[in-house]
């Protein structure tokens, strides 16, 4: 039931853009206004396009009777694009195929149940040929069939080829390996708080980056995770209790309303702040699925970017601050990072983060280097913006470029910085079987 439930919502989502103007054209979720978006999306899919409405009660009562309805605006909608099949619409989608076909499949393992050495081996053991550590981007690229590597910056991710499904994986679902794109792993990778520490995770939903902020501080120090939607709370909640997560407090709250005086916030000293945004730079979303978003829309994302932003740097006892998001558009990028810190004068600075990282920050401004980006082209992920402030100190030394965590108890596999020659690390006594 798992699998085919799977299968069902990955051909929704292939669908999805086509799926949204049969919805509007055939006014559904007007007629139906209890109905979620997305349920809606599933129900018509296999009501149109899979192999009929395998629910019962409401939601088949419901579907049908809408069913000539969808069915007549289909029928439009293959007329207005000149095709007799409903795979024929999904054509404009396939501009994106080459981009996502090039981002490798990236596996973050667990270190909260396991180590790196022993998913390795289990994967060895499943008939697949690990190649060791990678020492490019086109070694990633090259990747082919039953292969593996090692990621060549962060050492605890491992790199498939791009069409490698583990979702039944044994790994995946005992929740010893997270399915997380390489640039999603970064932002809790360069906030690096040691353990012990207390972090708060601004928009955490769906929660990989909460539980890799749990596997950072070894499940020792007190996580703080704040997202607004209900449903993704209790998604997350599903996740990290799969991923081992202790010592996390979830909260369906707005970030914004959460009083940085409060005394139960008084040792955070580490924030990772990823808050919505346009999602411009996710791979996987076919161009018509969503139209480029207007300037008015951006600077209203931008403002909204701006109050999180300073939100949490108002915690009075934070030391470091990641913001991310998933944006191609600089004004949701640099020129929130610029205009954050000439508010805040001399009280936080831009960090130069992961110098060895090849995609940089536009030149919007003088430091923006200091940023960071991430490509389909350019890093083989996701598109990605990442920027590490600092709060600045009376005779403060140059700002480091590693986070605290890899300076004062590194990770298997870190040197000097991300990205040198990984450490053997002891292998555990009890191996996975």
């Amino acid at each position: 039931h798992v699998r085919q439930l799977y299968a069902l919502v990955s051909e929704t989502l292939r669908y999805a853009s086509v799926l949204e103007k049969l919805l509007d054209g055939a006014a559904l979720l007007q007629a139906e206004k209890k109905l979620a978006p997305q349920l809606a999306k599933v129900l018509v899919y296999d009501l149109l396009f899979g192999k009929g409405l395998k629910c019962g009660g409401r939601w088949k009562a419901l579907a049908r009777r809408h069913r000539a309805r969808l069915e007549a605006e289909l029928a439009r909608m293959k007329v207005r694009h000149k095709v007799s099949r409903n795979e024929d619409l999904l054509a404009p989608e396939k501009a994106v195929s080459a981009a996502a076909s090039q981002v490798p499949r990236y596996v973050r393992v667990n270190t909260l149940k396991t180590c790196v050495d022993d998913v390795i081996d289990f994967f060895k053991r499943q008939g697949y040929a690990y190649l060791g550590k990678a020492a490019s981007v086109e070694e990633l690229k090259a990747l082919s069939g039953k292969k593996f590597l090692l990621d060549l910056h962060l050492p605890e991710l491992l790199v498939f080829p791009s069409q490698t499904d583990l979702h039944d994986n044994l790994l995946y679902t005992s929740g010893h390996i997270i399915l997380q794109d390489k640039a999603s792993c970064l932002p809790a990778f360069l906030l690096g708080p040691v353990a012990g520490s207390h972090v708060i995770d601004a928009c955490a939903a769906p929660g990989n980056k909460t539980s890799h902020l749990a596997a950072i501080l070894k499940n020792k120090g007190q996580i703080f995770a704040f997202d607004v939607d209900p449903k993704r709370v209790a998604t997350m909640n599903t996740l990290l209790t799969r991923a081992g997560v202790t010592g996390c407090q979830l909260a369906q709250q707005d970030f914004l309303t959460v009083d940085p005086r409060d005394p139960k916030y008084s040792r955070v000293t580490h924030i990772l702040l990823d808050p919505s945004c346009s999602g411009s730079g996710m791979v996987t979303r076919g161009p018509g699925e969503e139209a480029a978003p207007s300037a008015e829309r951006l600077q209203a994302l931008a403002g909204f970017q701006r109050r999180v932003l300073n939100h949490g740097l108002s915690f009075p006892a934070l030391q470091r601050l990641v913001y991310s998001t998933c944006s191609l558009h600089q004004e949701e990028n640099e020129d929130v990072v610029q205009a954050v810190l000439q508010e805040w004068g001399s009280a936080f600075r831009l960090v130069p983060a992961f110098p060895s990282w090849p995609c940089r920050g536009r030149a919007a401004f003088s430091g923006a280097e200091s940023c960071l980006r991430a490509s389909p082209a350019e890093t083989l992920t996701h598109g990605f913006f990442m920027a590490v402030l600092e709060r600045c100190k009376e005779g403060a030394a140059v700002p480091s470029s590693l986070p605290a965590a890899a300076k004062e108890s590194p990770q298997p596999g870190e040197g000097t910085e991300p990205g040198a020659a990984p450490k053997k690390r002891k292998r555990k006594k009890q191996r996975m079987k």
